[in-house]
């Protein structure tokens, strides 16, 4: 492979029109679209539009501009993008707020049952919220195994699996068909958090039988900083679902202003507090996007460039001290590349002077997200290129790459 097999594979690219719709800088090459999606173009028109709408329609537009039903209608939309039915996904919240309910409202349909199965490399936060459900809940308790444990670790006892479909540091991905049969068989439900899998490859909620999901709008999604996040539950667990957040918008008559909670009917009962409107257009924008994308083509065409990367890595900087925390197996591996090296938050900062855009993940982890819709195969061999003559020329070791941020 060469920079020129590169331009090819570019000029034959079926995808490479939906980079037009991305506003990537010039000369920047983004591998952290797996963090922090770019702004789709389109973007633009539609907060515009709500901001149009909040000025002429004022309180009106609840009601005129479909304010109110915002969360359904992004939730069909986002439905028909990991393959679930329309009326078991609602837009709302934080992915953090959104698994908090649904722990919860899973170990009040599992009764007896009160262990909550887990890796123990689950994303941070994900782990802090299991801690929290746990203490209203006493008599219950966290079993974190590694990943290539969680089979065996679910048994009887357990009420709720919860894990990510691709974990946030390695890119290493579960079969979802073989965990939800395991837990089935034992009479546990499944909770998937899809953060970094929504938007970057096919999926089948209902076709795989999940009874749960959470996953949030602003990665592969690319929903804009903070975006909402989403929560699935398949309707056969709907009628018994109860969520500890009993905010008015989940009310059943919630302009009854009624002293007692009644809880609504389907998805609309995990809604809380009022949808920030101007957050739900940048959205929807990407959302309508997603809706004409073949996402069968976009996780081949990431299958390639995430095999491209390693490939060049190692022909270009085997050399050096990097090791590859990834699968090697594509049916495994998810849509970003993490490489570790003892100097990698300065190597990675070195890079983004450069412009090339990944993160870094404490201890030592450098990530590079590979996005089809807008990356091209040669973004790829400039990206390595510029790694392996960082690394060359020890950039990294600069004062300036060495200097700490809040955000890495």
């Amino acid at each position: 492979m060469n920079r020129e097999e590169c331009l090819r594979l570019d000029a034959e690219d079926s995808l490479a029109k939906w980079r037009a719709e991305f506003a990537v800088p010039e000369g920047v090459i983004y591998l952290d679209g797996n963090s922090l999606g770019p702004q789709p173009k389109q973007a633009v028109e539609y907060v515009s539009e709500a901001l149009k709408q909040w000025q002429s329609g004022l309180v009106r537009s609840w009601n005129s501009a479909g304010w109110f039903d915002a969360p359904a209608r992004l939730g069909k939309k986002l439905a028909a993008i990991i393959g679930a039915d329309p009326s078991e996904v609602i837009v709302t919240d934080s992915m953090s707020v959104n698994l908090f309910k649904l722990l919860v409202a899973a170990l009040r349909i599992q009764l007896n049952r009160r262990t909550i199965v887990t890796e123990v490399g689950s994303f941070p936060s994900d782990l802090y919220i299991a801690q929290s459900v746990i203490r209203f809940f006493p008599d219950s308790t966290i079993r974190a195994v590694d990943a290539d444990k969680v089979l065996e670790a679910i048994g009887t006892d357990t009420a709720v699996v919860y894990l990510s479909h691709v974990d946030f540091r390695t890119a290493h991905m579960h079969d979802i068909v073989s965990i939800n049969q395991r837990a089935h068989q034992c009479g546990a439900l499944v909770l998937w958090n899809l953060a970094h899998s929504a938007g970057a490859m096919p999926l089948h909620l209902s076709q795989t039988e999940t009874d749960m999901a959470v996953g949030c709008g602003y990665k592969y999604l690319n929903g804009g900083p903070g975006a909402p996040a989403f929560a699935h539950v398949a309707n056969r667990h709907q009628p018994m679902l109860d969520q500890p957040l009993s905010g008015w918008f989940g009310h059943q008559r919630p302009f009854d202003f009624l002293p007692d909670y009644q809880p609504a009917d389907g998805m609309r009962q995990l809604l809380c507090g009022t949808p920030p409107i101007l957050a739900y257009a940048a959205l929807e924008a990407s959302l309508d996007q997603f809706l004409t994308v073949d996402l069968e083509l976009v996780r081949r065409k990431s299958t390639a460039m995430t095999q491209l990367f390693i490939d060049l890595v190692e022909q270009q900087s085997s050399h050096h001290e990097l090791r590859l925390c990834s699968p090697r197996q594509s049916d495994r591996r998810g849509s970003h590349i993490t490489l570790s090296h003892e100097s990698g938050y300065s190597v990675v900062q070195a890079m983004i002077a450069e412009r090339v855009i990944g993160d870094f993940r404490a201890p030592d982890l450098m990530r590079f997200g590979i996005t089809p819709l807008y990356l091209r195969y040669v973004d790829i061999w400039d990206a390595v290129a510029t790694l392996t003559r960082i690394l060359d020329d020890e950039t990294w070791r600069r004062p300036e790459y060495q200097q700490g941020n809040t955000v890495t």
